[in-house]
């Protein structure tokens, strides 16, 4: 008898963990999505002859856990390292932000500031435990030892405008992991960060089709609508047209969503699931008749902008592999409290693309062949201080049912590739052989699956 294993949701947390279960011939796995579409914070729309993401995406040379995926689903050809470049934009001007000399460079940090800068920083991506640093603010600690004009000419900014009004109640923890990643990805200054051509469809379609030789069924407009619980064990799902049995099930899906599930059967645990609150993200996409300028990445560090980063997707993936359009993402994080929240796609655009004029004075709306918006709610959890205590078991208390979500990425920052580790150490933890999946640098999934 096979062991039958439930995943519900159909992101790539869930399609890695039925991936990575479905190799061992023991197991029989169900995918249930609630959408029309798998793939998640993965999807992409056509543009340019070609396909994009919804949401900006790249992946560093060092994550051992999707080059893995890419080799294990045979579209190594598709890979791409590119030198990307970056930039920041400080009163009111751009400042190239790659390498010692373009710090130097940079005029709004003094010359003790840049040393305090450099050495603060090679400390908390090099050295710091972040283990030791949850309860401690990033900003206090910034202040403290990066001093004044560093944390206010750079830290503050880029902590207010990604987090909002949970600028000042961000751990440090989360820092270390942040610039643990980026640092890993440089050398001698210089970054290369990872596509997949024809985008990240190109590994979704992939992973689909290997899903289905391994004998998983995956079923779209799944939403489920109840658990199934016999003794207090989970035996199920029941979605509006279907009842699916299974040994093990495994939820993959928003906490808000959890709570609601879990609710009838264990009132403790869905409050504990309802405590992870999210972020919403929107994205805003230009197609240009030419280029804005010649960064890849531009932190936006001056207050009073609706966007946190300017990326200029075709400064690391051609033009030429989109027509001849210049595809540009004007990103933004928001809490769900925020006025943009609740705005239009109309809306949004009469936000987002005016402040450009500032940034680039030759930027003119005429450039603007279209534009493409696109929002979530549930674009990554407000990992404030103290998280970690609010971060639930993956093994829940109700006998063989799992939860693996965002929440377990922290300290680490959301990617497909620390979604790739979460699904690997799920399956370690319901019995599923997963030594396989190569361990790399990330540092998701290291709380709530102790055995």
């Amino acid at each position: 008898m096979k062991k039958k294993i439930i995943i519900v949701g159909g992101g790539i947390t869930g399609l890695a963990t039925a991936y990575i279960a479905s190799k061992s011939p023991d197991n029989e796995v169900t995918v249930l999505e609630g959408s029309p579409n798998l793939g998640g914070l993965l999807n992409t729309f056509p543009i340019g002859g070609t396909y994009l993401e919804h949401y900006y995406h790249h992946f560093f040379t060092h994550d051992a856990e999707i080059n893995w995926l890419i080799q294990d689903l045979g579209i190594a050809d598709k890979l791409i390292f590119r030198k990307t470049s970056m930039g920041v934009f400080r009163n009111g001007k751009i400042f190239d932000f790659n390498s010692p000399l373009d710090l130097v460079k940079f005029s709004p940090i003094n010359l003790f500031g840049k040393a305090k800068f450099g050495l603060s920083s090679l400390f908390l991506g090099k050295v710091a435990d972040w283990k030791k640093y949850e309860s401690v603010s990033a900003l206090e600690w910034f202040y403290k030892y990066a001093g004044k004009n560093v944390t206010d000419s750079l830290w503050k900014p880029l902590l207010n405008i990604k987090f909002g009004p949970y600028a000042d109640r961000i751990p440090l923890a989360w820092m270390i992991g942040r610039l643990r990643q980026r640092m890993n990805s440089r050398k001698n200054g210089e970054e290369q960060l990872g596509y997949v051509e024809g985008s990240l469809r190109t590994l979704l379609l992939a992973l689909i089709e290997k899903l289905k030789e391994n004998g998983v069924r995956v079923h779209t407009n799944a939403k489920v609508e109840e658990l199934i619980l016999e003794d207090g064990k989970a035996i199920g799902a029941k979605t509006e047209n279907e009842i699916f049995l299974a040994d093990q099930t495994v939820l993959t899906i928003p906490s808000n969503i959890i709570e609601k599930l879990v609710e009838p059967h264990n009132k403790k645990l869905a409050t504990d699931i309802g405590k992870v609150k999210y972020f919403g993200a929107v994205c805003t996409i230009l197609e240009l008749d030419r280029k804005l300028s010649d960064i890849y990445w531009l932190n936006i560090a001056d207050g009073g902008y609706p966007f946190g980063g300017v990326i200029e997707h075709t400064n690391f993936i051609p033009k030429e592999n989109y027509e001849g359009k210049h595809l540009v993402y004007l990103s933004r994080y928001f809490a769900l409290e925020e006025d943009i929240a609740k705005m239009s796609s109309e809306e949004i655009k009469k936000v987002m693309i005016p402040p450009l004029k500032k940034i680039y004075p030759d930027f003119d709306e005429k450039w603007i062949l279209d534009t493409h918006i696109f929002k979530t709610n549930t674009a990554a959890t407000i990992c404030d201080l103290g998280f970690s205590e609010r971060i639930v078991n993956a093994k829940l208390p109700i006998n063989q049912l799992y939860l693996a979500n965002m929440m377990h990425i922290y300290p680490d920052e959301r990617s497909v590739n620390n979604s790739i580790r979460l699904g690997a150490e799920t399956c370690r933890i319901m019995g599923i052989d997963s030594d396989f999946v190569p361990k790399g640098n990330s540092m998701s999934a290291q709380i709530g699956f102790n055995d």
